[in-house]
């Protein structure tokens, strides 16, 4: 089966449905979603959105916080074009009917504090500020008659003019993906394509993102020619509830923005032995403590305490949280939550310019997807949906003004599956999935060396070879292609690990304790890249070059 749309959109969160409902409304959209429309990582965002609203702040300040938090690595004109468009960021979502939590007197929006920021900037919705977004977008995107929404699709591979063994400018023409529910390939036409699916967090043991963030559109970029930046920042957030029934559950660092501690089993406090900050020490800072205190003490985790403040105050703030830690027999109003840190966030991803546009012509990047220079070594708390938010409506004005002088899609060839079979062995993918996430943990986790890093990479290798060869002889399922596409990312961050010879931000490696003077990007390129010029505000003297 083959489509034709003006506008595919691969992924369904806050940065794909945004620019969604930006985009002209003459204009014929797709929106693929893996499981239903408003599942990923966005629904899960707890904290909030930073922007600066109170008197005493300003986009300077947020604009310093955000480059010093990422460790000097930041790209400063990505910054200051996300920070200067906040606000109307902001009001959009407000006129959209978002209802965000006001202070006691009702007559401001509360901002909360959360790690690395200098002021009160972060405006939520309770604790569930990702909910209150993603379910009102897709409410709207909804009713939108020139979007048609395709839920249970899985995208396996683009379309490009190379993969057709054309010549010349490589442009993306559109995208094979499963049909999950009828388990049929389909064709995917369009004369833009956008890839909004998210991080790759599920390539480690523990992480706080959902199933489906399983770094497709990293993946999917790269193999099409797109280069990718820093991938060995890869963010673990400090505090994940520990519980064998509690998969995955984020406790906001708005909690600790709030007044919660970090505390040893036997009830000592630790972040000030770390950082003055204590616990509102940026993200990579507060997670090194805790794994050290772990390993130290041996222990499976440490506590997060707010029970000092008032119950009510816990209510009104911390609602979700209250009702999970209650509902497996914690109450935060009178004990301490059991905490660790797991896998949360992609830093880098595919190299985008400052309106979501990549290395190919028609195919654009946005989200956790890509790497536009906001986040540099670290990305600092709250500024992920802001950043899903101003490059998604960055990209839809670009793409409305560029549709217009992009010619309908063509025609393109149907997926072959005459050579393949059915697979009798579907336990290997299991087994190799198991297999990548733990030594991913194991080897290229919190703090690094080089030697796990070349043993992760002599694994990854390995694990590549074998699922090359299963995915050119069997029929695709869903697990096979999360699988590929895992080992693409994995293999990705092995690399950018063992090329940065410095401890920075989110890459900590014993080998190399110390931070270099000058801050480099790491910047990866794959097999017979051509180069463009659309990116030119990447290219440095100073950076890491691969191939």
């Amino acid at each position: 089966m083959s489509h034709n749309y003006d506008v595919l959109i691969i992924g369904s969160g806050s940065a794909g449905l945004t620019l969604a409902l930006h985009l002209d409304s003459k204009t014929k959209i797709a929106v693929l979603s893996k499981r239903t429309l408003e599942e990923g990582a966005s629904l899960y965002a707890q904290g909030g959105i930073s922007v600066a609203l109170d008197k005493s702040d300003s986009t300077e300040f947020h604009i310093e916080d955000t480059i010093r938090v990422g460790t000097d690595l930041c790209h400063e004109k990505a910054v200051r074009f996300t920070v200067e468009h906040a606000k109307e960021a902001i009001n959009w979502l407000i006129n959209q009917g978002i209802t965000f939590t006001r202070d006691k007197n009702k007559l401001h929006y509360h901002l909360t504090q959360e790690g690395g920021h200098s002021r009160r900037r972060v405006i939520h919705a309770a604790d569930a500020t990702g909910w209150a977004v993603e379910t009102k977008l897709a409410q709207l995107t909804k009713r939108k008659a020139n979007i048609q929404i395709l839920e249970n699709y899985i995208a396996i591979d683009l379309i490009t003019h190379h993969k057709l063994g054309k010549r010349g400018n490589n442009q993306c023409l559109g995208a094979y993906a499963l049909n999950r529910t009828q388990g049929r390939i389909e064709t995917f036409s369009a004369r833009c394509v956008v890839l909004a699916t998210g991080g790759s967090g599920k390539v480690y043991l523990y992480t706080s993102n959902p199933d489906v963030c399983t770094g497709d559109g990293i993946a999917m970029g790269w193999r099409a020619g797109c280069r990718v930046a820093n991938m060995e920042f890869i963010q673990f957030h400090p505090t994940c509830l520990y519980h064998p029934l509690a998969k995955s559950f984020l406790i906001t660092e708005a909690l600790r923005g709030e007044g919660g501690r970090l505390l040893l089993p036997n009830g000592d406090p630790f972040m000030h032995h770390f950082d003055p900050r204590n616990e509102l020490a940026p993200r990579d800072i507060v997670a090194r403590a805790i794994d050290h205190q772990m390993k130290r003490l041996g222990i499976d985790y440490v506590h997060l305490n707010i029970s000092h403040k008032p119950a009510e105050f816990i209510y009104q703030h911390f609602p979700n949280i209250y009702a999970k830690c209650l509902k497996l027999g914690i109450d935060i109003t009178q004990e301490p939550i059991p905490v660790v840190p797991a896998a949360h966030y992609t830093c880098g991803g595919i190299i985008t310019d400052l309106q979501g546009r990549t290395d190919l012509s028609n195919l654009y990047a946005i989200g956790e997807t890509a790497c536009t220079g906001l986040h540099g070594a670290n990305r600092m708390a709250s500024n992920s949906l802001l950043e899903c938010l101003v490059f998604a409506r960055a990209a839809a004005k670009d793409i409305n003004q560029q549709i217009k002088k992009t010619p309908p899609p063509e025609s393109l060839p149907p997926w072959d599956e005459s050579q393949v079979t059915d697979s009798e062995e579907e336990v290997i993918v299991a087994h190799n999935w198991d297999e990548l996430r733990r030594f991913m943990w194991d080897y290229v986790g919190i703090v690094r060396t080089v030697k796990r890093l070349q043993r992760a990479k002599h694994r990854v290798d390995l694990l590549a070879q074998e699922i090359a060869e299963y995915y050119g002889n069997f029929r695709i399922t869903n697990d096979l292609i999360e699988l590929r596409n895992l080992v693409v990312v994995a293999d990705l961050i092995i690399q950018s690990a063992l090329a940065r010879k410095e401890s920075r931000g989110l890459h900590y490696i014993l080998d190399y304790p110390h931070k270099n003077s000058i801050a480099q990007d790491t910047i990866l390129v794959p097999p017979k890249y051509e180069s463009s010029s659309i990116n030119d505000y990447w290219e440095s003297d100073s950076n890491t070059t691969l191939t």
